[in-house]
Protein backbone atom coordinates (compact mmCIF):
# COMPACT_ATOMS: atom_id res chain seq x y z
CA UNK A 1 0.00 0.00 0.00
CA UNK A 2 1.29 3.19 -0.92
CA UNK A 3 1.61 6.10 2.28
CA UNK A 4 -0.79 8.83 2.06
CA UNK A 5 0.24 11.52 -0.11
CA UNK A 6 2.96 13.63 1.57
CA UNK A 7 2.16 16.74 0.58
CA UNK A 8 -1.56 17.67 0.00
CA UNK A 9 -1.36 21.02 0.45
CA UNK A 10 0.74 21.35 -2.67
CA UNK A 11 -1.13 23.19 -5.42
CA UNK A 12 -1.00 20.17 -7.88
CA UNK A 13 -1.93 18.04 -5.29
CA UNK A 14 -5.22 20.10 -4.42
CA UNK A 15 -5.98 20.57 -8.32
CA UNK A 16 -5.53 16.71 -9.10
CA UNK A 17 -7.75 16.35 -6.07
CA UNK A 18 -10.51 19.00 -7.11
CA UNK A 19 -10.89 17.54 -10.71
CA UNK A 20 -11.29 13.66 -9.43
CA UNK A 21 -14.15 15.33 -7.12
CA UNK A 22 -15.80 17.06 -10.08
CA UNK A 23 -15.54 14.48 -12.72
CA UNK A 24 -18.23 12.15 -10.44
CA UNK A 25 -20.03 15.47 -9.97
CA UNK A 26 -19.01 16.07 -5.85
CA UNK A 27 -18.79 19.37 -4.51
CA UNK A 28 -15.06 20.22 -4.00
CA UNK A 29 -15.75 21.57 -0.08
CA UNK A 30 -12.58 22.28 1.77
CA UNK A 31 -12.36 18.85 3.60
CA UNK A 32 -13.17 17.06 0.62
CA UNK A 33 -10.72 18.22 -1.22
CA UNK A 34 -8.15 17.95 1.57
CA UNK A 35 -9.15 14.48 2.06
CA UNK A 36 -8.84 13.81 -1.91
CA UNK A 37 -5.50 15.08 -2.37
CA UNK A 38 -4.02 13.22 0.55
CA UNK A 39 -5.45 10.20 -1.29
CA UNK A 40 -4.59 11.06 -4.76
CA UNK A 41 -2.98 14.30 -5.00
CA UNK A 42 0.22 12.46 -6.35
CA UNK A 43 -1.40 10.12 -8.40
CA UNK A 44 -0.72 6.80 -7.05
CA UNK A 45 -3.22 4.55 -5.56
CA UNK A 46 -4.38 3.75 -2.53
CA UNK A 47 -5.97 0.97 0.05
CA UNK A 48 -6.75 3.17 3.24
CA UNK A 49 -9.22 2.41 6.23
CA UNK A 50 -11.15 5.34 7.59
CA UNK A 51 -8.69 5.17 10.49
CA UNK A 52 -5.44 5.87 8.24
CA UNK A 53 -7.02 8.51 6.33
CA UNK A 54 -8.15 10.22 9.59
CA UNK A 55 -4.96 9.96 11.32
CA UNK A 56 -2.90 11.20 7.99
CA UNK A 57 -5.62 14.21 8.13
CA UNK A 58 -5.30 15.25 11.20
CA UNK A 59 -1.47 15.01 10.57
CA UNK A 60 -1.71 18.02 8.35
CA UNK A 61 -3.60 20.26 11.05
CA UNK A 62 -7.05 19.59 9.05
CA UNK A 63 -10.26 19.56 11.40
CA UNK A 64 -12.38 17.17 10.42
CA UNK A 65 -14.11 14.32 12.34
CA UNK A 66 -13.80 10.42 11.91
CA UNK A 67 -17.62 9.90 11.02
CA UNK A 68 -17.23 13.24 8.69
CA UNK A 69 -14.04 10.80 7.11
CA UNK A 70 -16.43 7.67 6.77
CA UNK A 71 -19.06 9.52 5.32
CA UNK A 72 -16.65 11.16 3.17
CA UNK A 73 -15.58 7.76 1.88
CA UNK A 74 -18.70 6.58 1.52
CA UNK A 75 -19.55 9.50 -0.50
CA UNK A 76 -16.54 8.76 -3.02
CA UNK A 77 -17.61 5.43 -3.17
CA UNK A 78 -21.01 5.89 -4.44
CA UNK A 79 -20.04 8.29 -6.83
CA UNK A 80 -17.42 5.71 -8.20
CA UNK A 81 -14.53 7.37 -7.02
CA UNK A 82 -13.23 3.86 -4.53
CA UNK A 83 -14.90 0.75 -4.13
CA UNK A 84 -14.99 -0.69 -0.54
CA UNK A 85 -13.25 -3.52 -0.40
CA UNK A 86 -13.95 -5.96 3.26
CA UNK A 87 -11.28 -7.99 4.44
CA UNK A 88 -14.20 -9.46 7.42
CA UNK A 89 -17.33 -8.62 8.67
CA UNK A 90 -15.65 -5.31 10.48
CA UNK A 91 -13.00 -4.22 8.74
CA UNK A 92 -13.32 -2.19 5.59
CA UNK A 93 -10.61 -1.04 3.28
CA UNK A 94 -11.04 1.80 0.75
CA UNK A 95 -9.13 1.65 -2.91
CA UNK A 96 -8.69 4.59 -5.00
CA UNK A 97 -7.99 2.27 -7.87
CA UNK A 98 -11.68 1.14 -9.53
CA UNK A 99 -10.93 -1.23 -11.79
CA UNK A 100 -11.93 -4.80 -11.09
CA UNK A 101 -8.81 -6.20 -9.79
CA UNK A 102 -8.29 -8.93 -6.64
CA UNK A 103 -6.12 -8.00 -3.66
CA UNK A 104 -3.77 -9.52 -1.19
CA UNK A 105 -4.59 -9.12 2.88
CA UNK A 106 -1.61 -9.76 4.85
CA UNK A 107 -3.08 -10.55 7.91
CA UNK A 108 -0.02 -9.88 10.19
CA UNK A 109 0.31 -6.57 8.61
CA UNK A 110 -3.51 -5.38 8.41
CA UNK A 111 -2.63 -4.72 5.39
CA UNK A 112 -4.47 -4.65 1.75
CA UNK A 113 -2.87 -4.39 -1.81
CA UNK A 114 -3.37 -5.13 -5.30
CA UNK A 115 -2.65 -8.44 -6.44
CA UNK A 116 -1.80 -9.16 -10.39
CA UNK A 117 -4.76 -9.85 -11.91
CA UNK A 118 -3.21 -11.22 -15.19
CA UNK A 119 -2.23 -14.42 -13.03
CA UNK A 120 -5.51 -15.33 -11.63
CA UNK A 121 -8.06 -17.41 -13.16
CA UNK A 122 -11.19 -18.31 -12.31
CA UNK A 123 -12.46 -21.44 -14.55
CA UNK A 124 -16.63 -21.97 -13.48
CA UNK A 125 -18.24 -20.23 -11.07
CA UNK A 126 -21.59 -21.38 -10.21
CA UNK A 127 -25.23 -20.54 -12.17
CA UNK A 128 -26.78 -17.50 -10.47
CA UNK A 129 -30.03 -18.14 -8.81
CA UNK A 130 -33.27 -17.75 -10.15
CA UNK A 131 -34.41 -13.92 -10.85
CA UNK A 132 -30.49 -13.06 -10.12
CA UNK A 133 -27.35 -12.28 -12.04
CA UNK A 134 -23.41 -12.32 -10.84
CA UNK A 135 -22.76 -8.19 -10.59
CA UNK A 136 -19.07 -8.59 -9.05
CA UNK A 137 -16.61 -10.83 -7.75
CA UNK A 138 -14.37 -10.02 -4.92
CA UNK A 139 -11.02 -11.99 -4.33
CA UNK A 140 -9.18 -11.66 -1.39
CA UNK A 141 -6.53 -13.62 -0.88
CA UNK A 142 -4.97 -13.65 2.52
CA UNK A 143 -1.39 -14.06 3.52
CA UNK A 144 0.76 -14.47 6.36
CA UNK A 145 4.49 -14.34 6.67
CA UNK A 146 6.35 -17.83 7.08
Amino acid sequence: MAQLNENPNNPDAIERGSRWLSKAGLRPTRQRVSLASLLIGDGNNRHVTAETLYAASCATGEKVSLATVYNTLRAFCDAGLMQEVMVDGTKSYFDTRVDDHPHFFWEDEHRLSDAPAGELEIAKLPKAPEGAEISKIDVVIRLRRI
